[in-house]
């Protein structure tokens, strides 16, 4: 597990889809998807993409539980997840600008 994946560990989820599990308990870190689905790490170098998810956004994400979202408005707020994880990530100093 890398340093970014680790750090999702006692984190709030970042995704806040209605059903969104309160705690941190289901917390891990969900990768961004490459336009294929579950499993699929993105990585650019050795950096992870992704943000802290509960189990029932990450499995609404990942297409695991049937749900009304459109995909790409899903992958829109993952995104948008992914953008506000890095900056506390950065202003953490896990990793750097």
């Amino acid at each position: 597990m890398s340093k970014i994946t680790e750090s999702a560990r006692g984190k709030v989820c970042e995704m806040r889809l209605e059903g969104c599990l309160p705690g941190t308990e289901t917390v891990v870190f969900a990768h961004l998807n490459r336009d294929k689905g579950i499993g699929l790490k993105t990585k650019l170098g050795k950096f992870d993409w992704g943000a802290p998810m509960c189990h029932h956004c990450h499995s609404t994400v990942d297409g695991s539980i049937l749900n009304n979202y459109d995909k790409e408005w899903l992958e829109l707020l993952h995104l948008r997840a992914t953008i506000r994880y890095q900056k506390k990530l950065a202003k953490e100093g896990v990793i750097t600008a």
